[in-house]
């Protein structure tokens, strides 16, 4: 298993960069994400990678950061995600962006071009034990807020009811959910919505 490469980058195209390392020139398919924080052509770059095997096809991948990369083998352990679905995904979505939404069961966020509703839906039920709590607390949140209140431990709680209203009032779940981490988790549920709004009035 090739754990990264390390190298001169020598070629960028949609999809997929090129590294040189050692006199070897090897292609990594990658996200949209990892493409735009490449360093200049020429520059020294290290992609974490991950060697896709299955039966006629191999395949290298190489992400940035090790966070997309866990997301990218999460997501290909999904039935029915190939890698190429896995990019699509991972193009649109952040690792932060994609947890959250599959912490607060947003299958809408996961449906993505090539990725319809049915396996949207299976991504999300099939990874959503996948992070612990304290992972949604922080690790992968980034810093965006306590979001443990997504994998409660027993019953409903105040967050998860302010989320499920705003959802009512056609909010994401996703962007429901971020909003509400910001806020102070011993606010009653109707304080936990008017703080919401507020910042979703002026963008979460």
């Amino acid at each position: 298993m090739i754990y990264s490469v390390t190298g001169k980058l020598v070629c960028v195209e949609p999809g997929f960069a090129v590294v040189e390392a050692a006199g070897v020139g090897y292609r990594c398919s990658t996200t949209t994400s990892t493409l735009a924080k490449l360093p200049p052509r020429g520059k020294e770059v290290t992609l974490l990678t991950h060697l896709y095997l299955r039966e006629d096809l191999l395949e290298l991948f190489g992400f940035y950061t090790e966070e997309e990369l866990r997301c990218f083998r999460l997501l290909i352990g999904v039935s029915g995600v190939g890698p190429k679905a896995a990019l699509a995904i991972l193009s649109v979505l952040t690792p932060q962006k994609l947890m959250l939404a599959i912490a607060a069961g947003d299958a809408k966020a996961v449906k993505v071009p090539g990725v319809g509703p049915k396996l949207s839906q299976r991504i999300v039920l099939e990874l959503r034990d996948k992070f612990s709590p304290e992972e949604l607390s922080g690790g992968l949140s980034g810093g965006g807020g306590d979001l443990s209140f997504l994998a409660p431990a027993e019953g409903p709680t105040a967050q998860g009811e302010a989320v499920a209203a705003l959802v009512s009032l056609g909010y994401g779940q996703t962007e429901a959910a971020a909003a509400i981490a910001k806020l102070d988790p011993a606010l009653p549920v109707d304080g936990l919505i008017k703080g919401a709004l507020k910042r979703l009035s002026r963008g979460v």
